[in-house]
């Protein structure tokens, strides 16, 4: 179930026209920087996009700008490591995949993170996340009790993503159309 699932998600993501993908990704990153738990965090953690995933490129430049300390994951083995950046055009090539990673001079504790931006492909109400199945999000959100926020097209919000017993809902949902507070069931 959660094959098929992912695979309708993306292919209607996929869909989205470069134009639409930006602005949609416009209207997430005004209301993410709108959010109480965004503007008081001094250290977030982003992903950095790829494919046809919401834009988070000009989120983080500009949150650099707001003087915000900024973080991105790097594939290392089967978990994330995570390193600070002060330069997005600088401060990060592209990684496992050709998905941009950032450079391994800043590591940064998981510990010093506020809030983290989550990636994924599919999401319902409730927070459950379905993610691309290497599970790498699952083992970082599993050590993490701060708020977590995934950033998401409306078309790819679900009435119901399957959920296993490692899998970690997120704690909020931001769309183009709305802010989701989980409710969890």
């Amino acid at each position: 179930m959660k094959k098929e699932i992912r695979k309708k998600v993306l292919a209607a993501r996929d869909s989205l026209l470069p134009g639409q993908r930006t602005a949609k990704s416009r209207e997430i990153e005004e209301r993410l920087f709108s959010l109480a738990e965004f503007k008081s965090a001094t250290i977030v953690l982003f992903f950095a996009s790829f494919r046809s995933e919401v834009d988070t490129g000009s989120m983080i430049r500009r949150a650099l700008t707001f003087g915000k300390r900024v973080a991105l994951p790097k594939v290392k083995g089967t978990e994330l490591a995570l390193y600070e950046i002060a330069n997005w055009d600088k401060d990060v090539s592209p990684g496992a995949w050709g998905i941009p990673e950032p450079h391994e001079d800043r590591p940064i504790g998981l510990d010093e993170i506020a809030l983290i931006m989550v990636p994924g492909a599919a999401f319902d109400e409730q927070g459950n996340r379905l993610g691309y199945g290497a599970g790498f999000y699952d083992k970082l959100l599993s050590a993490f009790t701060k708020t977590t926020v995934a950033l998401a097209f409306e078309a790819q919000i679900v009435p119901l993503v399957p959920a296993e017993l490692h899998d970690v809902p997120v704690m909020k949902i931001v769309t183009e159309k709305r802010i989701i507070t989980a409710q969890r069931a």
